[in-house]
Protein backbone atom coordinates (compact mmCIF):
# COMPACT_ATOMS: atom_id res chain seq x y z
CA UNK A 1 0.00 0.00 0.00
CA UNK A 2 1.72 3.60 -1.30
CA UNK A 3 2.11 6.26 1.46
CA UNK A 4 0.78 9.98 1.35
CA UNK A 5 1.65 11.54 -1.53
CA UNK A 6 3.98 14.15 -1.13
CA UNK A 7 3.72 17.71 -0.90
CA UNK A 8 4.03 19.59 -4.16
CA UNK A 9 6.34 22.16 -4.59
CA UNK A 10 5.90 24.42 -6.94
CA UNK A 11 9.77 25.84 -8.05
CA UNK A 12 10.33 28.22 -10.83
CA UNK A 13 12.69 26.53 -13.74
CA UNK A 14 16.24 27.59 -13.09
CA UNK A 15 18.48 29.31 -15.56
CA UNK A 16 19.64 32.21 -17.07
CA UNK A 17 16.15 33.49 -17.83
CA UNK A 18 14.65 33.54 -14.78
CA UNK A 19 17.66 34.88 -13.11
CA UNK A 20 17.40 37.93 -15.57
CA UNK A 21 13.61 38.33 -13.98
CA UNK A 22 15.51 38.50 -10.60
CA UNK A 23 18.34 40.95 -11.73
CA UNK A 24 18.37 44.52 -10.84
CA UNK A 25 17.19 47.04 -13.99
CA UNK A 26 20.53 48.39 -13.99
CA UNK A 27 21.99 44.79 -14.59
CA UNK A 28 19.28 43.52 -17.04
CA UNK A 29 20.21 47.00 -19.12
CA UNK A 30 24.12 46.24 -18.41
CA UNK A 31 24.98 49.64 -16.87
CA UNK A 32 27.43 49.82 -14.23
CA UNK A 33 25.40 51.88 -11.44
CA UNK A 34 28.58 53.58 -9.91
CA UNK A 35 29.36 54.78 -13.18
CA UNK A 36 25.96 56.03 -14.16
CA UNK A 37 25.66 58.02 -10.70
CA UNK A 38 29.17 59.38 -11.50
CA UNK A 39 27.87 60.89 -14.89
CA UNK A 40 24.39 62.07 -13.88
CA UNK A 41 26.42 63.92 -10.90
CA UNK A 42 28.72 65.51 -13.55
CA UNK A 43 26.18 66.37 -15.86
CA UNK A 44 24.36 68.20 -13.25
CA UNK A 45 27.08 69.88 -12.38
CA UNK A 46 27.75 70.94 -16.21
CA UNK A 47 24.65 72.04 -16.50
CA UNK A 48 24.88 74.45 -13.55
CA UNK A 49 28.23 76.11 -14.62
CA UNK A 50 26.86 76.29 -18.33
CA UNK A 51 23.69 78.30 -17.29
CA UNK A 52 26.11 80.65 -15.77
CA UNK A 53 28.90 80.98 -18.12
CA UNK A 54 26.51 81.32 -21.26
CA UNK A 55 25.05 84.23 -19.59
CA UNK A 56 21.82 82.41 -18.48
CA UNK A 57 20.87 81.51 -22.09
CA UNK A 58 18.31 78.98 -21.99
CA UNK A 59 18.75 78.04 -25.64
CA UNK A 60 22.24 76.95 -25.27
CA UNK A 61 21.01 75.10 -21.97
CA UNK A 62 18.19 73.24 -24.00
CA UNK A 63 20.71 72.82 -26.54
CA UNK A 64 23.52 71.31 -24.38
CA UNK A 65 20.38 68.79 -22.62
CA UNK A 66 19.19 67.37 -25.86
CA UNK A 67 22.68 66.96 -26.41
CA UNK A 68 22.97 64.63 -23.21
CA UNK A 69 19.53 63.01 -24.00
CA UNK A 70 20.93 61.62 -27.37
CA UNK A 71 24.53 61.08 -25.41
CA UNK A 72 23.03 58.71 -22.89
CA UNK A 73 20.76 57.33 -25.66
CA UNK A 74 24.02 56.29 -27.08
CA UNK A 75 26.09 55.40 -24.17
CA UNK A 76 22.87 53.18 -23.31
CA UNK A 77 23.13 51.52 -26.99
CA UNK A 78 26.90 50.77 -26.67
CA UNK A 79 26.71 49.07 -23.59
CA UNK A 80 24.52 46.35 -24.88
CA UNK A 81 27.08 45.46 -27.61
CA UNK A 82 29.52 42.56 -26.72
CA UNK A 83 32.94 43.50 -26.12
CA UNK A 84 34.21 40.37 -28.11
CA UNK A 85 31.89 42.11 -31.50
CA UNK A 86 34.14 45.69 -30.67
CA UNK A 87 37.11 43.49 -30.55
CA UNK A 88 35.99 41.82 -33.94
CA UNK A 89 34.97 44.92 -35.87
CA UNK A 90 38.16 47.67 -34.86
CA UNK A 91 40.19 47.32 -37.78
CA UNK A 92 36.75 48.11 -39.80
CA UNK A 93 36.01 50.78 -37.79
CA UNK A 94 39.62 52.23 -37.71
CA UNK A 95 39.66 51.90 -41.67
CA UNK A 96 36.81 53.73 -41.72
CA UNK A 97 37.79 56.90 -39.65
CA UNK A 98 41.06 56.82 -41.84
CA UNK A 99 39.02 56.78 -45.00
CA UNK A 100 36.90 59.70 -43.64
CA UNK A 101 39.83 61.78 -42.65
CA UNK A 102 41.41 61.72 -46.18
CA UNK A 103 37.93 62.47 -47.70
CA UNK A 104 38.14 65.31 -44.97
CA UNK A 105 41.24 66.89 -46.24
CA UNK A 106 40.09 66.17 -50.23
CA UNK A 107 36.55 67.47 -49.93
CA UNK A 108 36.07 68.80 -46.15
CA UNK A 109 34.41 71.58 -45.31
CA UNK A 110 36.77 74.35 -44.25
CA UNK A 111 36.51 77.15 -40.81
CA UNK A 112 38.58 79.70 -39.48
CA UNK A 113 41.74 78.36 -41.74
CA UNK A 114 40.76 74.79 -41.19
CA UNK A 115 39.64 71.79 -43.00
CA UNK A 116 38.33 69.73 -40.17
CA UNK A 117 34.53 68.85 -41.22
CA UNK A 118 32.58 66.64 -43.79
CA UNK A 119 28.98 67.95 -44.95
CA UNK A 120 25.81 65.32 -45.12
CA UNK A 121 24.07 67.93 -46.36
CA UNK A 122 21.98 68.59 -43.32
CA UNK A 123 24.78 68.86 -40.72
CA UNK A 124 28.42 68.17 -40.28
CA UNK A 125 30.74 66.56 -38.74
CA UNK A 126 34.77 65.70 -37.49
CA UNK A 127 35.46 62.49 -38.75
CA UNK A 128 38.24 63.30 -36.19
CA UNK A 129 36.07 62.36 -33.32
CA UNK A 130 35.76 58.66 -35.12
CA UNK A 131 39.56 58.03 -34.49
CA UNK A 132 39.43 59.43 -30.52
CA UNK A 133 37.31 55.94 -29.88
CA UNK A 134 38.62 54.07 -32.87
CA UNK A 135 42.74 54.37 -32.23
CA UNK A 136 42.41 52.80 -28.26
CA UNK A 137 39.89 50.32 -30.03
CA UNK A 138 42.24 48.97 -32.50
CA UNK A 139 45.42 49.11 -30.11
CA UNK A 140 43.23 46.56 -28.03
CA UNK A 141 42.49 44.41 -30.69
CA UNK A 142 46.09 44.44 -32.26
CA UNK A 143 47.55 43.20 -28.83
CA UNK A 144 43.92 41.22 -27.66
CA UNK A 145 46.04 38.49 -30.34
CA UNK A 146 49.44 38.71 -29.73
CA UNK A 147 51.75 37.42 -26.45
CA UNK A 148 53.40 40.20 -24.00
CA UNK A 149 54.78 42.56 -23.58
CA UNK A 150 55.00 43.68 -27.19
CA UNK A 151 58.27 43.08 -29.22
CA UNK A 152 59.76 45.57 -31.26
CA UNK A 153 58.43 44.89 -34.77
CA UNK A 154 54.54 44.76 -32.93
CA UNK A 155 55.95 47.99 -31.00
CA UNK A 156 56.64 49.22 -34.85
CA UNK A 157 53.44 48.01 -36.62
CA UNK A 158 51.71 49.96 -33.17
CA UNK A 159 52.72 53.31 -33.79
CA UNK A 160 52.30 53.39 -37.25
CA UNK A 161 48.53 52.64 -36.31
CA UNK A 162 48.34 55.68 -34.00
CA UNK A 163 51.12 58.24 -36.08
CA UNK A 164 48.94 57.53 -39.12
CA UNK A 165 45.31 58.93 -38.11
CA UNK A 166 47.44 61.51 -36.17
CA UNK A 167 49.27 62.70 -39.29
CA UNK A 168 45.88 63.38 -40.94
CA UNK A 169 44.61 65.07 -38.43
CA UNK A 170 47.81 67.67 -37.74
CA UNK A 171 47.27 68.04 -41.78
CA UNK A 172 43.80 69.62 -40.90
CA UNK A 173 45.28 71.50 -39.06
CA UNK A 174 44.20 70.16 -35.35
CA UNK A 175 47.16 69.77 -33.65
CA UNK A 176 45.31 69.61 -30.47
CA UNK A 177 43.29 66.59 -31.80
CA UNK A 178 46.01 64.51 -33.16
CA UNK A 179 48.17 65.13 -29.89
CA UNK A 180 44.97 63.47 -28.04
CA UNK A 181 43.92 60.83 -30.44
CA UNK A 182 47.86 59.83 -30.44
CA UNK A 183 47.82 59.69 -27.13
CA UNK A 184 44.93 57.50 -26.24
CA UNK A 185 46.82 55.31 -28.63
CA UNK A 186 50.23 55.50 -26.90
CA UNK A 187 48.03 54.54 -23.86
CA UNK A 188 47.17 51.10 -25.24
CA UNK A 189 50.55 50.65 -26.45
CA UNK A 190 52.00 51.25 -22.86
CA UNK A 191 48.99 49.04 -21.04
CA UNK A 192 50.35 46.11 -23.15
CA UNK A 193 53.60 45.75 -21.09
CA UNK A 194 55.66 48.27 -23.60
CA UNK A 195 58.93 48.28 -22.25
CA UNK A 196 60.76 51.12 -20.49
CA UNK A 197 63.76 50.69 -23.03
CA UNK A 198 61.73 52.04 -25.84
CA UNK A 199 59.64 54.57 -23.92
CA UNK A 200 62.72 56.13 -23.18
CA UNK A 201 64.19 56.05 -26.72
CA UNK A 202 60.75 57.48 -27.87
CA UNK A 203 61.60 60.58 -25.22
CA UNK A 204 65.09 60.77 -27.00
CA UNK A 205 63.20 60.74 -30.54
CA UNK A 206 61.01 62.95 -29.62
CA UNK A 207 62.99 65.92 -27.81
CA UNK A 208 65.53 65.49 -31.38
CA UNK A 209 62.58 66.25 -33.54
CA UNK A 210 61.08 69.17 -31.69
CA UNK A 211 63.42 71.50 -33.54
CA UNK A 212 62.88 70.52 -37.20
CA UNK A 213 58.50 70.34 -36.00
CA UNK A 214 59.24 73.96 -34.73
CA UNK A 215 60.58 74.97 -38.03
CA UNK A 216 58.83 73.02 -40.85
CA UNK A 217 55.72 71.44 -39.67
CA UNK A 218 54.17 73.72 -36.45
CA UNK A 219 52.14 76.93 -38.45
CA UNK A 220 52.43 80.59 -36.83
CA UNK A 221 49.46 80.39 -34.60
CA UNK A 222 50.71 77.00 -33.26
CA UNK A 223 54.34 78.55 -32.38
CA UNK A 224 52.60 81.72 -30.64
CA UNK A 225 50.23 79.42 -28.15
CA UNK A 226 53.38 78.26 -26.92
CA UNK A 227 55.36 81.66 -26.88
CA UNK A 228 51.73 82.58 -25.57
CA UNK A 229 52.35 79.75 -22.78
CA UNK A 230 55.96 80.71 -22.05
CA UNK A 231 55.31 84.56 -21.41
CA UNK A 232 51.83 85.33 -21.55
CA UNK A 233 52.65 89.24 -19.95
CA UNK A 234 54.42 89.86 -23.51
CA UNK A 235 51.36 90.24 -25.52
CA UNK A 236 48.65 90.75 -22.84
CA UNK A 237 46.02 92.28 -24.85
CA UNK A 238 46.32 90.50 -27.94
CA UNK A 239 47.55 86.55 -27.46
CA UNK A 240 47.34 86.42 -24.00
CA UNK A 241 44.26 88.07 -23.21
CA UNK A 242 42.64 84.28 -22.89
CA UNK A 243 44.91 83.14 -20.79
CA UNK A 244 45.52 86.19 -18.16
CA UNK A 245 41.55 86.59 -17.89
CA UNK A 246 41.30 83.05 -17.15
CA UNK A 247 43.92 83.39 -14.37
CA UNK A 248 42.25 86.37 -13.27
CA UNK A 249 38.85 84.62 -12.70
CA UNK A 250 40.43 81.51 -10.74
CA UNK A 251 42.46 83.92 -8.53
CA UNK A 252 39.27 86.09 -7.85
CA UNK A 253 37.40 82.72 -6.47
CA UNK A 254 39.22 82.21 -4.02
CA UNK A 255 38.07 79.68 -1.79
CA UNK A 256 34.28 79.96 -1.36
CA UNK A 257 34.01 82.03 -5.05
CA UNK A 258 32.00 85.13 -5.94
CA UNK A 259 28.73 82.75 -5.98
CA UNK A 260 26.49 81.55 -8.77
CA UNK A 261 26.02 84.11 -11.77
CA UNK A 262 28.09 86.66 -9.81
CA UNK A 263 31.45 86.45 -11.37
CA UNK A 264 32.52 89.45 -12.86
CA UNK A 265 35.13 88.06 -15.98
CA UNK A 266 32.81 85.61 -17.45
CA UNK A 267 29.84 87.73 -16.78
CA UNK A 268 30.98 90.97 -18.29
CA UNK A 269 32.47 89.21 -21.03
CA UNK A 270 35.93 90.02 -19.82
CA UNK A 271 36.37 86.10 -20.25
CA UNK A 272 36.73 84.74 -24.19
CA UNK A 273 35.06 81.25 -25.00
CA UNK A 274 33.37 81.33 -21.30
CA UNK A 275 31.03 78.41 -22.14
CA UNK A 276 33.71 76.17 -24.18
CA UNK A 277 37.11 76.08 -23.57
CA UNK A 278 37.90 78.18 -20.53
CA UNK A 279 34.07 77.17 -18.49
CA UNK A 280 36.63 75.93 -15.44
CA UNK A 281 37.23 79.57 -15.24
CA UNK A 282 33.67 80.85 -14.33
CA UNK A 283 33.75 77.52 -12.17
CA UNK A 284 36.33 78.71 -10.02
CA UNK A 285 35.30 82.30 -10.03
CA UNK A 286 32.04 81.73 -8.86
CA UNK A 287 32.45 78.23 -6.69
CA UNK A 288 35.97 78.81 -5.91
CA UNK A 289 38.32 76.64 -4.75
CA UNK A 290 35.75 74.57 -2.69
CA UNK A 291 33.75 73.83 -6.23
CA UNK A 292 37.08 73.37 -8.59
CA UNK A 293 37.55 70.41 -5.59
CA UNK A 294 33.90 68.79 -5.86
CA UNK A 295 34.38 68.71 -9.88
CA UNK A 296 37.66 66.94 -9.43
CA UNK A 297 36.33 64.42 -6.94
CA UNK A 298 33.75 63.84 -9.84
CA UNK A 299 35.94 63.38 -12.02
CA UNK A 300 38.41 61.23 -9.52
CA UNK A 301 35.52 58.88 -8.51
CA UNK A 302 34.82 58.31 -12.58
CA UNK A 303 38.43 57.49 -13.20
CA UNK A 304 38.97 55.25 -10.19
CA UNK A 305 36.15 52.74 -11.06
CA UNK A 306 37.23 52.66 -14.89
CA UNK A 307 40.78 51.71 -13.60
CA UNK A 308 38.72 49.01 -11.33
CA UNK A 309 36.72 47.54 -14.46
CA UNK A 310 39.78 47.38 -16.37
CA UNK A 311 41.96 45.56 -13.49
CA UNK A 312 38.56 43.28 -13.58
CA UNK A 313 38.47 42.92 -17.19
CA UNK A 314 38.83 38.78 -18.28
CA UNK A 315 40.44 39.67 -21.42
CA UNK A 316 43.60 41.01 -22.61
CA UNK A 317 41.23 43.25 -24.81
CA UNK A 318 39.03 44.61 -22.22
CA UNK A 319 42.04 45.39 -19.63
CA UNK A 320 43.61 47.43 -22.89
CA UNK A 321 40.54 48.96 -24.05
CA UNK A 322 38.98 49.82 -20.35
CA UNK A 323 42.46 51.29 -18.94
CA UNK A 324 42.96 53.29 -22.10
CA UNK A 325 39.46 55.18 -21.98
CA UNK A 326 39.97 55.86 -18.39
CA UNK A 327 43.39 57.20 -18.58
CA UNK A 328 42.40 59.34 -21.73
CA UNK A 329 39.64 60.63 -20.07
CA UNK A 330 42.08 61.55 -17.77
CA UNK A 331 44.21 63.20 -20.08
CA UNK A 332 41.31 65.49 -21.36
CA UNK A 333 40.74 66.72 -17.98
CA UNK A 334 43.98 67.60 -17.13
CA UNK A 335 44.87 68.96 -20.28
CA UNK A 336 42.17 71.42 -20.14
CA UNK A 337 42.55 72.80 -16.77
CA UNK A 338 46.15 73.15 -17.40
CA UNK A 339 45.29 75.09 -20.23
CA UNK A 340 43.23 77.26 -18.31
CA UNK A 341 45.53 77.45 -15.50
CA UNK A 342 48.13 78.27 -18.17
CA UNK A 343 50.25 75.41 -17.26
CA UNK A 344 49.96 74.08 -21.14
CA UNK A 345 49.51 75.81 -24.53
CA UNK A 346 45.91 76.64 -25.22
CA UNK A 347 44.70 73.89 -28.14
CA UNK A 348 41.15 73.70 -28.24
CA UNK A 349 40.28 70.82 -25.92
CA UNK A 350 36.66 71.15 -23.93
CA UNK A 351 36.26 70.35 -20.29
CA UNK A 352 34.48 66.73 -20.25
CA UNK A 353 30.77 66.84 -19.28
CA UNK A 354 31.04 70.54 -18.77
CA UNK A 355 31.71 72.70 -21.84
CA UNK A 356 29.44 73.00 -24.15
CA UNK A 357 29.37 70.35 -27.14
CA UNK A 358 27.77 67.70 -28.87
CA UNK A 359 30.05 65.74 -30.91
CA UNK A 360 32.91 65.56 -28.20
CA UNK A 361 30.38 64.49 -25.82
CA UNK A 362 29.08 61.58 -27.89
CA UNK A 363 32.32 60.80 -28.74
CA UNK A 364 33.19 60.65 -24.52
CA UNK A 365 29.80 58.58 -23.94
CA UNK A 366 30.65 55.75 -26.58
CA UNK A 367 33.66 55.34 -24.72
CA UNK A 368 31.26 54.82 -21.06
CA UNK A 369 29.27 52.84 -23.56
CA UNK A 370 32.49 50.28 -23.72
CA UNK A 371 33.54 50.69 -20.20
CA UNK A 372 29.82 49.76 -19.41
CA UNK A 373 29.77 46.78 -21.45
CA UNK A 374 33.11 45.36 -20.27
CA UNK A 375 32.15 46.07 -17.15
CA UNK A 376 28.95 43.37 -17.68
CA UNK A 377 30.98 41.38 -19.45
CA UNK A 378 33.21 40.64 -16.84
CA UNK A 379 29.92 40.35 -14.16
CA UNK A 380 28.09 38.00 -16.25
CA UNK A 381 30.80 35.90 -18.08
CA UNK A 382 29.54 36.56 -20.88
CA UNK A 383 31.36 35.15 -24.09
Amino acid sequence: MRGPAPDFVRRMPDGPENAKRGAHWLAVMRLDPWLLLGLICLSGFGLTVLYSASGHNTNLVERQLIFFGLAYTVMVGVAQIRPAFLERWAFWLYGMGVVLLVLTLLVGVGAKGAQRWLSLGFTRFQPSEILKIAVPLTVAAFFSVRHLPPRFLQVLVCMLLILLPAALIAKQPDLGTAILVAVSGLIGLFLAGLRWRYIVVTLLLVSAAAWPMWNYVMHDYQKQRILTLLDPEADKWGAGWNITQSKTAIGSGGIEGKGWMKGTQSQLDFLPESHTDFIIAVLAEEFGLKGVLALLACYGFLIVRGAIIAWQARTTFNRILAGSIALTFFIYVFVNMGMVAGLLPVVGVPLPMVSLGGTSLLTLMVGFGFLMAIASDRVAGAP
